[in-house]
């Protein structure tokens, strides 16, 4: 069965994802403040396109919205569903191309990594339930980035877009989605907004940056059963930290 804990699989540790980030950010960040000896790639945003890859390690959940079965007779059993946060990263590519001197046009084609948890309490002595849901998705981000002027070795940016994935693996892969099974669509499509900050380097630029996901497509299929009958609709909220590099 498809059970496998997705940091078991890779075998990573949330304690050291987080060292990780810590000590490859906060050097960065520090060099802000030092004084600049030279201008490194000083022609770098002047080409029409460029390529790079992304590392995004992300936290996501599920927003929900309850359905009116959720107070009948039927359901009275159940006395809350609850979304957890899980964690989760994803791996891709960036293909940029200049439209003018601060605005850029980028797609970033990536594999992510999700998990989405719900809490499900009884008002009886019946165990709480945890249905965890895991999902390789692949995504294709769309996103305009507006860049400000550049000073020395750096430059804020924003961006916003859309986020179209479709699931390549999951739950919904099972010959049949039974009654122990949330019931899930495998397209979603989603909102994007973000701020990051390039670092130019002598042979690269290096970019963290923070964006959030809202999740505009109702992520609950159309089978019902135990699980999915007290909701009405399910979609996604994601906020990632990418680290890309051109």
């Amino acid at each position: 069965m498809y059970t496998t804990h997705i940091w078991g699989k890779f075998n990573l540790c949330r304690s050291k994802v987080a060292l990780i980030i810590f000590v490859t950010v906060l050097p960065l960040f520090n060099c802000l403040g030092q004084r600049q000896v030279g201008v490194n790639n000083p022609n770098y945003d002047n080409r029409f396109i460029s390529y790079g890859f992304l590392i995004g390690l992300h936290t996501t959940t599920y927003q929900l919205k309850y359905s009116d079965q959720f107070t009948s007779r039927d359901l009275d059993n159940i006395y809350s569903i609850s979304p957890k946060w899980s964690p989760g990263f994803s791996l891709g590519f960036i293909v940029n191309l200049k439209l003018a001197d601060f605005l850029d046009f980028r797609v970033l084609p990536k594999v992510a990594f999700y998990e989405h948890e719900l809490e499900y309490r009884f008002l009886d002595d019946t165990p709480t339930k945890q249905e965890l849901v895991e999902t390789t998705v692949v995504e294709f981000p769309i996103v305009f980035k507006y860049k400000s002027e550049r000073r020395g070795n750096n430059r804020m940016y924003f961006v916003g877009g859309v986020k179209p994935g479709f699931e390549a693996s999951g739950k919904n892969d099972l010959e049949a989605v039974g009654d122990d099974n949330l019931p899930i669509n495998e397209f979603n499509f989603s909102a994007e907004l973000g701020f990051g900050l390039d670092i130019y380097y002598p042979l690269f630029k290096f970019s963290p940056e923070i964006r959030f996901s809202k999740g505009l497509a109702n992520m609950l299929g159309s089978d019902v059963n135990e699980l999915s009958a007290g909701i009405d609709r399910l979609s996604t909220n994601t906020v990632t930290l990418y680290l890309l590099f051109q």
